[in-house]
């Protein structure tokens, strides 16, 4: 058993020796604080539920280097969005700016709320009118109040 355990730790501790520290993303921190900052407010073109900066399609790793080179250019953080905005279009923004061509990314969620709860609301009257209620007579009345004093649960129907 002792053998086993000798190169199990063995072969474990020469395969951590060749790991590699992480390279770093770019020379100067502050361009890769800038490029995380715009990557962040991006949405991926292939995932288009990350963010930018979250995703590791090839896509993005190459949007990332335009960004770095852009960064790198002298370009402002507006420049570089509208630069981006140019080339993908609104839809590269997590959050587009409100004008007439998005108008519906803002209100269409309202829009199917608001025709659900319309729909809902027509649902429950017809049923509500479809429904028809029946006037119990007397007999029926003392027979439930009979079933209802009764303590034992047994009542004469």
């Amino acid at each position: 058993m002792k053998p086993i355990l000798l190169i199990a730790l063995c072969v474990l501790s020469f395969g951590s020796s060749f790991a590699k520290d992480a390279a770093p993303l770019a020379d100067d921190p502050v361009i890769e604080q800038r490029l995380i900052s715009i990557s962040e407010e991006m949405r991926c073109l292939v995932c288009q539920n990350e963010s930018l900066a979250g995703s590791r399609s090839d896509l993005a790793n190459d949007l990332r280097r335009e960004i770095r080179t852009l960064i790198k250019e002298g370009k402002s953080d507006d420049q570089i969005r509208s630069f981006m905005v140019e080339r993908y279009g609104d839809f590269v923004l997590y959050r587009p700016p409100v004008k007439p061509i998005t108008w519906l990314l803002w209100i269409g969620p309202f829009i199917i709320l608001l025709i659900g709860i319309a729909g809902l609301l027509t649902y429950l009257r017809r049923r509500n009118n479809a429904v028809s209620s029946i006037a119990l007579s007397d007999d029926d009345n003392k027979r439930i109040d009979a079933l209802l004093n009764n303590k034992n649960g047994k009542g004469a129907l």
